[in-house]
């Protein structure tokens, strides 16, 4: 079985394809004699496995954890051998339960004249395929024995100075030792020296700074600096390379700012998900992704409904896309407190691997709760607490797609996500009814919360190459028109000043689970899973790329008259 990616696709067997329960993983190799003469602290890193995994080293159990999009790891500097190989195993389980995140339940049926022995399925909360296995790379790394654990850099700008204000933790496998002082260097992206301290917390000033900026606003987006730390003591060395963007986040009661300009959102829900992998990290399709998002005029996407790998951030903050960064709470319909605290576990997580990414301008906590569950202010009160302690330098937000009226979480919210499909899930096949029923909730939503408010998503099932005219739904004629309607309703709302985003659903199609409303899964996307564009795709880019007047084109190319 490949690492990284998903065990679903890989075989012909439809039982591992739908497979739920207990997956075991295991290899070998060998660790370099090096590591041993240097006295090295030696981790196992696993960028992620979904869900529940338990892994065991030559034999020895070494770490647990739960959950199946970030990263955890463990020193086995005891546990590994040198001169003879090592053994690594994995025990691994998809189940998803009432009190995991997302949450799920398995469903036996139990008559034996109707199933076979020990029939069940498992049922989700969530319109996408519950894929599992090892899904980013297992890697080994080396550290000496007193090691830089963590940096934090908070920025800020005053006139054309650039403010870094960073904190570097230091950690150590000796039981004591001698505190080690920091060296850090700010180098520009032509590797010249602006900057220096000393201290392991301090303020470093970048005089006439280049500023982290969004695609489409500045014409160098993605500026990235990189903080040298390095780790002095004795006979004590430690260094670490950090980038980062120096920008600011803002929201005001109507308007969203970055680097105190007004940004629109112009982009996407995603999923990561592809044919055979599964949702195991792919690094071509990444970067196809990436070029569609350039090419398409784009300028953000949420990381729809759980944390994205690692190298679909970092190509995020060098490319200049805009980044909600949503945990995996899809679909919660149940608010106790085991869940809870699973759910704060993850955003401290979320929040530990991400919190340097200049691509990341809001954490969003949720995706479609039951949020009008009486349950759901004071449990969305203590998620929005807790996120905002970690972090009190960005928005929180949440896709909520409840009714307005009765929802009670996006008073916690700074922004306010909304997910409505008029004209598809209500009144499907009457695209004329969009434009009205679009702006009467969203005007109505906003003069509820009198905060800003964008739309997460909107879409329409698309068959590639199904075409009727009059437009009908599932063709591509219908996600045509479906569009134009909703973006008519858009200018409206922008003209009112409150209205700060469109995320359409979806970037791609994606796989779901099999039922009789999905053809070979979900087919919202833009662009084929192979990354193709369907006809709409041409429309939204006429759009987005006279929305940030980047177009070179003849819009009355793609755009209605």
């Amino acid at each position: 079985m490949p690492v990284p990616s998903s065990f679903n696709d890989v075989t012909q067997n439809k039982t591992i394809r739908d497979y739920v329960g207990w997956a075991w993983y295991e290899t070998q190799f060998f660790i370099p004699t090096s590591w041993n003469a240097d006295k090295q602290r030696i981790v196992l890193y696993f960028g992620s496995a979904h869900y529940h995994a338990c892994v065991f080293l030559n034999g020895i159990w070494v770490v647990n954890h739960t959950g199946g999009h970030l990263p955890f790891q463990a020193d086995v500097t005891n546990n590994v051998k040198f001169s003879v190989k090592n053994w690594l195993t994995v025990a691994l389980n998809n189940t998803l339960t009432h009190h995991t995140i997302p949450q799920g339940k398995v469903i036996y049926k139990d008559n034996p004249e109707e199933y076979p022995e020990g029939f069940y399925v498992q049922s989700v909360n969530f319109d996408f395929f519950n894929y599992a296995g090892i899904h980013r790379s297992v890697i080994l790394y080396t550290t000496p024995t007193v090691y830089i654990d963590d940096i934090i850099v908070v920025t800020k700008i005053n006139g054309t100075t650039g403010i870094i204000n960073y904190t570097v933790a230091v950690n150590s496998a000796q039981p004591s030792y001698i505190s080690p002082s920091c060296y850090v260097e700010v180098f520009d992206m032509d590797d010249d020296l602006v900057a220096q301290e000393k201290k392991c917390q301090n303020v470093i000033n970048v005089r006439n700074a280049k500023f982290w900026w969004p695609i489409g606003i500045h014409p160098q987006p993605g500026y990235l600096y990189t903080l040298k730390v390095t780790l002095l003591g004795g006979n004590i060395k430690d260094v670490y390379y950090q980038t980062v963007g120096i920008r600011t986040v803002e929201v005001t009661d109507r308007t969203f700012l970055i680097n105190g300009k007004p940004f629109y959102f112009m982009g996407f829900g995603k999923h990561e998900d592809s044919n055979i992998r599964g949702r195991g990290v792919d690094l071509p399709l990444i970067v196809k992704d990436f070029n569609l998002i350039k090419w398409i005029g784009a300028n953000s996407f949420r990381t729809s409904h759980y944390p994205y790998a690692e190298e679909i951030m970092d190509q995020a903050d060098k490319q200049g896309i805009v980044v909600i960064d949503e945990s995996p709470a899809v679909g919660l319909d149940a608010f106790d407190s085991v869940l809870l605290t699973k759910h704060l576990q993850v955003m401290t997580e979320m929040i530990q691997r991400d919190k340097n990414h200049p691509s990341v301008v809001m954490w969003s906590v949720a995706n479609e709760p039951k949020s009008s569950e009486p349950e759901a202010k004071n449990y969305f009160k203590r998620v929005v607490d807790h996120t905002k302690k970690l972090d009190s330098s960005r928005p929180v937000t949440a896709a909520l797609s409840g009714p307005y009226e009765t929802d009670l979480a996006g008073k916690f919210m700074d922004v306010i996500m909304q997910n409505h499909y008029f004209g598809w899930y209500s009144d499907p096949g009457y695209t004329q009814v969009i434009y009205k029923q679009t702006i009467s909730v969203f005007t109505k939503s906003y003069e509820k919360y009198k905060k800003p408010i964008m739309i997460s998503e909107y879409g329409a099932d698309t068959v590639v190459g199904l075409h009727m005219d009059p437009a009908f739904i599932f063709t591509e004629d219908y996600q045509t028109e479906y569009l134009m309607e909703h973006h008519k309703a858009f200018d409206f709302l922008r003209d009112k000043g409150f209205f700060i985003g469109e995320l359409i659903w979806n970037f791609a199609d994606f796989m779901t689970i099999q039922k009789i409303n999905r053809v070979v899964g979900n087919k919202k996307g833009i662009f084929t899973r192979e990354r193709q564009p369907k006809a709409a795709a041409k429309v939204l880019r006429c759009r987005y790329l006279h929305l940030a007047n980047q177009s070179t084109l003849d819009t009355n190319m793609y755009c209605p008259a």
